[in-house]
């Protein structure tokens, strides 16, 4: 593997945490929103949501950057892996054993693609 894939692989891990952050705060939108659309746009964390999905998107692009698509795109599924983390964490959601299942699988899957390369 090389030097400049190793970066790749780090800036679109990099923008699968913050991505996972992005989907957080659209979860907690959700949480405030109704069927007033105006309400739903005064809602701070709608933009942070936004934010974090923007910032996210740019350090993918500059990632795509240091090696070939199709390895450096299947890391975007680490999102499934940090979203459950941060949702256990800060919503206190509940992970059953085929969601962990899922995310071992993701996880090899990913280091297929890894090794691959």
């Amino acid at each position: 593997m090389t030097s400049d894939l190793i970066y790749g692989f780090g800036f679109a891990i990099l923008a699968t945490i913050i991505s996972a952050f992005g989907a957080l705060f659209f979860k907690y939108t959700s949480r405030l929103a109704n069927k007033n659309i105006l309400n739903l746009l005064k809602n701070h964390f709608l933009y942070l949501g936004f934010f974090f999905y923007g910032i996210s998107a740019l350090i993918y692009v500059f990632a795509l950057k240091f090696g070939d698509l199709s390895t450096i795109y299947p890391i975007a599924g680490l999102n499934y892996v940090w979203v459950s983390l941060l949702s256990i964490k800060f919503l206190k959601e509940k992970m059953n054993d085929l969601k962990w299942l899922g995310i071992i699988m993701i996880l090899i899957g990913i280091l297929f693609v890894g090794y691959g390369a």
